[in-house]
């Protein structure tokens, strides 16, 4: 698989997961909107609260994930992807393999 086709399958895995996050969201705003539930004082309330701050942080990781696609792939087109942000030298391609959207090498990673 070339690296496009990875950053391309990443990129629709993604969306298929901010599509999934954002009709769960979804559901648990509305469950929340059905219910009387007192987030403050009633304890299934803390619950819903807690089930949507959850999904919303999920969504965020999300949508950070699919920028730094979108990032590699403009990298890709512009002639920069598989280098290391931070020494310039290639990022190898077991990282790209298994992160595509890496920015860094190994090395400059940790």
């Amino acid at each position: 698989m070339s690296a496009e086709d990875a950053l391309e399958a990443e990129r629709a895995a993604v969306l298929a997961q901010i599509a999934a996050l954002t009709r769960e969201f979804d559901q648990v705003v509305d469950a929340s909107r059905q219910s009387n539930a007192d987030d403050e004082h009633d304890p299934e309330g803390a619950t819903i609260a807690f089930e949507r701050q959850q999904v919303a942080a999920l969504l965020a990781a999300a949508h950070r994930r699919l920028a730094d696609v979108d990032a590699a792939l403009a990298r890709r087109a512009e002639g920069g992807y598989g280098v290391c942000e931070t020494c310039g030298r290639p990022i190898a391609a077991e990282r790209l393999a298994a992160r595509p959207a890496a920015r860094t090498c190994i090395s400059c990673a940790t």
